[in-house]
């Protein structure tokens, strides 16, 4: 079985391949965008472990599966890899971890109004204020969406005396053949207080002092989030963005935060890379700005567990098991 490697290598598991009984390993300088490769190298690959397949994959005859180093799999749709029988896996899970850290504390961070305390230091001005030293316990968080990130979130929300409630789609599922860093999570969906259904999104709204975005944004979920949501959460309500910025629809959160429908807004993704200098949500004192760093190829573990679930997912294609975080047909189609 032919390897090739198109990722920056993490030396424990890449050894690990190499002692594998029956095991070729190739390892390329890697590449973020696609390129054309040797036919003479490719032609034979079994697996392959990249961030983007070579554009002329249609050479690799052999290939039998494809691991990504993300979550999102755009770089796979529609390139025909179901007819041709190629399984492929995302990196689903490697950023629970970060992003569920990032959420705990900016909901700290904008119940304590840090950003005001950053302010008085600046200037020098000695304020103990209570508006300083809110709690967060006791409080309910809303999780738009219970996947990876949300399902570690409420795990960490949980241990720190909040109430969690969910929106989904389809109700609470056990996650299977999902990878989660072990120890994280909420494998079995059993930590919700409450769930709410579509139907009943305005009662989950109105209830929440967080609201937390945590689905992905694909064509059904874009601009989900506008003024007719954003009005139904309480005046001293939170908004954490750490999802997709366009999951919100941007002329609709502008006028809310100006207006102050509700407390603040901390927000990890956006509508624009780099946000322009000019755009508004800069200056606002009741918003929270990340360059999207909650979670990302530069957190200090993403290599490392994604090779853990290549290195997996390659054990299991040997042993012909369900391997971890395989996309559907569907998906691959970009249904």
């Amino acid at each position: 079985m032919k390897i090739l490697i198109d990722l920056p290598v993490y030396e424990p598991l890449l050894n690990r391949l190499h002692a594998l009984e029956g095991v070729e390993v190739v390892v390329l300088d890697p590449a973020t965008e696609a390129r054309e490769l040797p036919v003479d190298m490719i032609r034979d690959v079994d697996l392959l472990l990249c961030t983007v397949p070579p554009s002329n994959h249609a050479e690799m005859k052999q290939l039998q599966l494809i691991q990504i180093a993300s979550a999102g799999y755009t770089q796979l749709i529609g390139q025909g890899f179901v007819p041709r029988g190629v399984r492929c896996c995302n990196a689903l899970g490697v950023f629970d971890v970060p992003i569920a850290e990032w959420n705990i504390a900016m909901m700290v961070q904008l119940a304590r109004n840090m950003k005001g305390m950053q302010q008085n230091q600046r200037q020098k001005i000695w304020n103990r204020s209570a508006r300083f030293q809110e709690e967060i316990r006791g409080k309910v968080i809303g999780l738009w969406g219970y996947g990876g990130i949300g399902r570690e979130t409420a795990r960490l929300a949980k241990a720190m005396g909040l109430s969690v409630f969910v929106l989904t789609r389809g109700g609470l599922k056990p996650r299977i053949n999902t990878w989660h860093v072990p120890g994280t999570g909420d494998p079995e969906g059993l930590l919700p207080d409450r769930t709410f259904t579509m139907e009943e999104k305005d009662l989950f709204l109105s209830a929440i002092d967080f609201l937390i975005m945590a689905i992905p944004q694909t064509a059904g979920t874009e601009g989900i989030v506008g003024e007719a949501e954003l009005r139904l959460l309480k005046p001293s309500a939170f908004l954490l963005n750490p999802a997709r910025g366009p999951l919100i629809r941007e002329a609709a959160l502008i006028r809310a935060l100006r207006e102050q429908w509700f407390a603040g807004a901390a927000l990890d993704t956006h509508y624009y890379y780099p946000l322009p200098p000019e755009h508004p949500l800069w200056e606002m004192d009741n918003v929270i700005l990340t360059p999207h760093i909650s979670g990302s190829s530069a957190s200090p573990h993403f290599l490392e567990r994604v090779w853990n679930i290549f290195f997996e997912n390659v054990q299991r294609f040997r042993d012909r098991r369900p391997l971890l975080n395989e996309l559907s047909a569907d998906a691959l189609q970009g249904n």
